[in-house]
């Protein structure tokens, strides 16, 4: 019979068995905001579904498990013959099967459709991060196809399809693809102009021969490829299949899978091309303008990946909170717990709100709508920018509200804290983000007058907001030896649409508190130094969620 020493007590349940979708207050209201009327009701019951999924005990095991069980590389087959598979645990062929049924793929086959997908990477990056990755190449490669209406006719049915086919073959003979990427080379990282692949015209139109290599691929169990090389009229974008029309495999050498920080259930790789075939997307030397429309995609989905991490750890540190008694009470009503609890609870919700705007913008856009596409020039490079920074301190201020609970492995915050810094690094580190930005208002002053439309519908609603407006103005009427201050400058122009949109659409004491800490210097450097006379019990409830 048991000691009584092995009695159990005074820790919190495991956070399972709920809808993430319905218990996140902000994601909820970020839907029906930013979806027009007749779709709201439909899409509240397609992302509850999603949501209940997230936050089963079985799809939670299989995150756990995809991340415990990384890919393994098989070079070569049990004859000598050279395969480059990539071989993955089932856990994750279960959860990418799911995200591509759910639509995470899918976002440019209806209205409405950035919203809906945004709100489910949002949740989807919760369970496991890594499998994101192939979701958003693929979701992200559709614009940077249409620049060939030919290819996009052809591919574009199978990236935005609901249906996940694993198995290596052409193309045309599957109902569903996916796509990866391949930019940077060992000698150039961010900069892709400085790419050495070389790209060799055939005789058949649009065909080309490459030789060279790629740094990092992502995805590389994927159908297909963008990939950037040097054609003889300039560096160009090309699509590699990872199987040719008549069965054969392409030429695609996978030299070592990247042993990353976190992400361990994606595969990233070093791949060679050795007389690979491949397709010319757009025209030749325009390969970084057709690329483009791919990597901002991509980098709003950091934006939302990092949303969705914040939005998972401080959900955990909530419910720790909720459920441990310190000092006489439960640690979520003691003032300086509750104080950290709110202050990271108003991080992820401005995250939230920002990234669920954007994504609206990308529906706008689609739609034909001209300013939210000038808005997205600037708006996404600053929120990858920011945002992304500010998870990795969210994650581990989370963590420690767990004590050393939170520092054990299996309490799943370990591996947040892993992936934490991976979207600020991933589509361009925070310096590339910033000269972008840069690039953006100095040759494209629509984006700005975007923007300022943007922060200006705020405007009236609270002085530290209309003071914060007032000094960025001042800091954008000269540019002049702008590199230097580039950071300064996108962080004050992301916490400003942070905090205009938050007046506008957060409860009082939620945009209160924010404008209060980020915006009119009332708080410190660290997490939990929130001005004591603010609701912050408020906050912290709206961030607990509902087991």
């Amino acid at each position: 019979m048991a000691g009584s020493t092995h009695t159990v007590t005074n820790q919190a349940p495991p956070l399972v068995g709920h809808d993430i979708f319905t218990a996140d207050r902000a994601l909820t209201a970020a839907v029906e905001r930013h979806l027009a009327p007749e779709l709201r009701e439909g899409a509240a019951a397609e992302l509850s579904g999603l949501g209940r999924s997230c936050g089963s005990l079985q799809t939670q095991e299989w995150g756990a498990q995809a991340n415990e069980n990384p890919p393994v590389l098989r070079t070569h087959d049990r004859y000598g013959h050279r395969v480059d598979e990539v071989d993955f645990h089932p856990a994750w062929h279960r959860l990418l099967g799911k995200g591509v049924s759910a639509g995470l793929t899918a976002a440019w086959t209806r209205p409405g459709g950035h919203v809906l997908r945004a709100a489910g990477f949002v949740m989807w990056t919760q369970v496991e991060a890594g499998n994101g990755c192939p979701l958003s190449m693929t979701h992200a490669a559709v614009p940077a196809l249409r620049a060939d209406p030919e290819l996009a006719a052809e591919w574009e049915p199978r990236l935005t399809s609901r249906v996940y086919d694993r198995e290596l073959r052409p193309a045309r003979l599957k109902a569903g693809a996916l796509f990866g990427m391949g930019m940077t080379e060992k000698q150039g990282g961010s900069d892709v102009r400085a790419g050495t692949t070389a790209a060799r015209p055939l005789a058949e139109d649009g065909t080309y021969e490459l030789t060279g290599h790629k740094w990092f691929c992502s995805a590389p169990m994927s159908d297909g490829f963008l990939v950037l090389a040097q054609a003889p009229g300039g560096l160009t974008c090309f699509l590699v299949p990872r199987v040719l029309a008549d069965g054969t495999r392409n030429v695609f050498l996978i030299q070592r899978l990247k042993d990353k920080l976190g992400n361990r259930s994606n595969a990233s790789a070093e791949v060679e091309f050795a007389g690979t075939w491949a397709r010319r997307v757009g025209e030749e030397g325009r390969g970084v303008c057709t690329v483009m429309g791919m990597v901002a995609a991509t980098r709003l989905d950091c934006v939302l990946g990092s949303a969705g991490l914040m939005r998972q750890a401080v959900a955990q540190a909530v419910h720790h909170c909720a459920y441990r008694e310190a000092f006489g009470g439960k640690l979520v009503d003691r003032p300086l717990m509750r104080n950290v609890l709110a202050d990271l609870a108003i991080e992820s919700e401005a995250a939230t709100t920002l990234g669920m705007r954007l994504a609206a913008a990308y529906d706008a856009a689609e739609g034909g709508d001209e300013r939210e596409r000038a808005l997205l020039r600037l708006a996404v490079p600053a929120a990858k920018y920011w945002v992304t920074k500010r998870c990795a301190p969210v994650a581990v201020e989370a963590a420690e509200c767990l004590g050393g609970n939170g520092y054990v492995e299996e309490s799943g915050m370990p591996r947040l804290v892993r992936e934490s810094p991976l979207n600020s690094i991933w589509e361009g580190a925070g310096n590339v983000q910033a000269l972008d930005v840069l690039r953006a208002l100095g040759r494209e002053p629509a984006a700005l007058d975007a923007y300022l439309t943007e922060v200006g519908a705020a405007r009236g609603a609270d002085h530290r907001l209309d003071a914060a407006i007032r000094g960025l103005l001042t800091e954008l009427a000269d540019l002049g030896a702008a590199e230097g201050r580039a950071r300064r400058l996108v962080e004050r122009l992301a916490l400003v649409l942070q905090g205009a949109l938050l007046v506008r659409y957060a409860p009082p004491e939620v945009a209160d508190a924010f404008c209060a800490a980020r915006l009119g210097g009332d708080g410190g450097a660290a997490f939990g130094t929130l001005p004591p006379t603010l609701d912050l019990a408020s906050v912290v409830e709206r961030a607990r969620p509902v087991a």
